[in-house]
């Protein structure tokens, strides 16, 4: 017996097939048992620091201090960002940060909650 593949949405182990959907009990997610369409041919694939797969709606922290162009203090380590979005380009993680307001970031620079 062939184990099931990872959900291709957040990448969680514990993936159950119901029929010939296959389901994933950690974000819901549902997806058809013979598409085996694995993250990489979905689309935009985005992983953090440690190599966990990002998606849209998660939370993250910065790992390391970066320098704010056009502001005095830097983003400090430990900084959380809630309700990342994914986009296209070489900061591919936009999001609101209290206290410095909109921003881009580059995934390699965040961890996932």
């Amino acid at each position: 017996m062939q184990p099931l593949p990872h959900c291709p949405k957040c990448s969680s182990e514990f993936t159950w097939q119901e029929g010939e959907q296959l389901n994933c009990p950690e974000c819901g997610h549902e997806w058809p048992a013979s598409a085996n369409a694995t993250a990489e041919e979905e689309g935009l694939v985005v992983r953090d620091a440690n190599g966990n797969l990002l998606a849209d709606g998660d939370s993250v922290t910065v790992v390391k201090d970066l320098k704010v162009k056009g502001s005095s203090t830097p983003l400090k380590i430990g900084t959380k960002v809630k309700s990342i979005r994914l986009v296209e380009g070489d900061h591919n993680i936009d999001c609101k940060i209290d206290g410095f307001g909109p921003m881009k970031l580059k995934s390699e620079f965040v961890k996932k909650n």
